[in-house]
């Protein structure tokens, strides 16, 4: 049986989505923004970094806070790591690799990232988080493990979130015209949330201590 405790400020998700493990104390919930200190009581075994809003409107609305999500955010979550001796798994993306020219991508490409283009808050966050990452296992030798995750969909996505899947979704039910995006060529992996799930699972209790990048998504854009 694992204690879970869930530091949020619900900046993009909802307190509801935790649902019975919350009433049934299997979970216990700390409002907090991660660029504040953290501090959690006991031993902590490990520290999911999940934090920084994915939506494109989303975090072209606050990208400040996008970047300073991926980048105080991510130092003070590899700190408490750091404190507890706790394995360390950072959520990336594939946003990693940019407007890639390579399809589809291994985690040995580097991307085709423009710095200061319209999602570089979000681009550059990642990548600074993966960088810290790796510092901190450098040099304080932290256990972690990056995870590149690509476009996941699944129940409760939000109708408003500006991906693709919930746009076609929200634009079928109220019989508008379906967006089509760039030339209607390009193409994305796609994968459902319960597969992303077990996929940082796994990376979590990996035994060998795999450290990544790993990409979590459907090998068939």
């Amino acid at each position: 049986k694992h204690e879970v405790v869930v530091v949020d400020d619900l900046t993009s998700g909802r307190l509801e989505n935790l649902g019975s493990s919350i009433e049934e104390n299997r979970v216990r919930f700390m409002r907090q923004n991660i660029c504040e200190s953290l501090s959690i009581d006991g031993n902590v075994d490990f520290v999911f970094n999940l934090a920084s809003p994915a939506s494109p409107p989303r975090y072209m609305e606050m990208q400040r806070h996008t970047l300073l999500t991926g980048s105080i955010g991510t130092k003070n979550g590899l700190e408490l790591a750091a404190e507890k001796e706790a394995r360390f798994i950072q959520a990336s993306t594939s946003e990693i690799y940019g407007d890639p020219i390579e399809h589809p991508q291994k985690e040995t490409y580097w991307g085709n990232v423009n710095p200061i283009g319209p999602r570089s808050c979000y681009d550059e966050s990642k990548r600074f988080s993966e960088a810290l990452c790796i510092a901190y296992a450098n040099e304080l030798n932290v256990n972690i493990g990056i995870a590149r995750i690509f476009n996941t969909y699944g129940p409760r996505l939000n109708p408003i979130d500006g991906r693709v899947i919930s746009n076609m979704i929200r634009q079928s039910f109220a019989n508008e015209p379906l967006t089509v995006y760039g030339d209607g060529n390009q193409t994305r992996s796609f994968c459902y949330v319960s597969d992303l799930v077990e996929g940082f699972i796994k990376l979590m209790f990996s035994k060998a201590g795999i450290t990544g990048p790993i990409n979590l998504g459907n090998p068939v854009e």
